[in-house]
């Protein structure tokens, strides 16, 4: 009987397995460097924004032009900041004339090629597509051969209150 017991317990100890781990290391062989090939890495756009300027420089120096668009949920006006309206778009069902805003703006950029500042008001209720459009498009235009840089510093505030007229 005492011969089994230490049979037992050397059976037992004898036994010990080792942990065989070929397979898994096979799978993280392959699956590793597959993820990594698949895997979309995002990139990440960042566009530098301005909070508009109030009149707060000197009187003293020459005035100089600053484009600004209105953007409400009926209209794009495009002016001059503080003397005169350029042209006014109208949007139907969230869409607009690209081609002749584009346009209107480009003209702006010839007449005043130094200037490289743009200020965009929205309305509260303006959809956030529109709004990205439209600071695209005053950003950059893209032509046939080209890249045309127009107003790259782009300053975002919040649309005067529309006036009732009664």
């Amino acid at each position: 009987m005492m011969r089994e017991r230490m049979q037992r317990r050397r059976k037992r100890h004898q036994d010990v397995a080792d942990l065989d781990i070929t397979a898994f290391m096979n799978l993280m062989v392959i699956l590793v460097p597959f993820l990594l090939i698949t895997a979309v890495f995002s990139r990440v756009a960042v566009v530098d924004l301005f909070l508009p300027v109030d009149g707060q420089s000197d009187n003293t120096a020459k005035p100089v032009f600053s484009l600004q668009l209105v953007l409400r949920d009926d209209v794009i006006v495009v002016s001059e900041k503080r003397t005169r309206l350029l042209k006014r778009f109208k949007i139907n069902n969230g869409d607009y004339d690209r081609k002749a805003l584009a346009r209107v703006v480009y003209q702006v950029k010839r007449r005043f090629p130094a200037q490289r500042q743009a200020t965009l008001l929205a309305a509260g209720d303006i959809n956030y597509d529109l709004l990205v459009s439209v600071m695209d498009l005053v950003r950059v235009q893209v032509n046939a051969s080209d890249v045309v840089e127009l107003f790259p510093d782009i300053s975002i505030g919040d649309a005067p209150v529309k006036r009732v007229q009664g």
